[in-house]
């Protein structure tokens, strides 16, 4: 009788999506107080978050970076404007909707930050500043490939990449 195909299966604690989900749970309780202090929603936190590092962004860029949907992104938008934390930028392209941050959504931004920021270095001082690091640069690597992976044609040979390489 053949083995059950989940007595194959790698342990639960080595799961991979698992243990990612864990690690989010455990980061975003840590920073989540910081967010909610300012009546902000973790979605909302991102896309100023995402702003504070540029003069404007467009919908599609900001989805994509804050891993939001579109349908939710609008009602986000929505919110910050009516708060005067974001406004519309004109843009040439109709089709595209720019947005950036306000004067009050710097200052926002700026707020969390400073009350979070403590949090982030005890994190990076606890855990390592080069250990953080190399794991953000994984976790992309990690993304990366498996975005690979996924666009990748089926008859195409396997996505192999090795760790630090690039």
């Amino acid at each position: 009788m053949p083995t059950p195909a989940y007595k194959a299966l790698r342990k639960f604690e080595k799961s991979l999506p698992i243990a990612l989900l864990r690690s989010r749970e455990a980061t975003t309780r840590l920073f989540k107080p910081f967010i909610d202090s300012h009546d902000l929603t973790m979605p909302q936190w991102r896309v100023l978050r995402a702003l504070a590092e540029a003069d404007a962004l467009d919908a599609k860029t900001l989805a994509e970076r804050c891993v939001i949907l579109p349908p939710s992104l609008t009602r986000i938008f929505r919110g910050l404007t009516q708060r005067g934390l974001i406004e519309q930028v004109e843009c040439n392209d109709a089709r595209r909707h720019m947005v950036r941050l306000t004067a009050a959504g710097r200052e926002m931004f700026e707020t969390v930050v400073q009350a979070s920021e403590p949090s982030y270095s005890e994190l990076a001082e606890a855990f390592g500043p080069e250990r953080l690091d190399t794991l953000l640069d994984l976790l992309n690597e990690l993304r990366d490939t498996v975005q690979c992976m996924l666009d990748a044609p089926e008859d195409a040979a396997p996505v192999r990449k090795v760790a630090g390489r690039r």
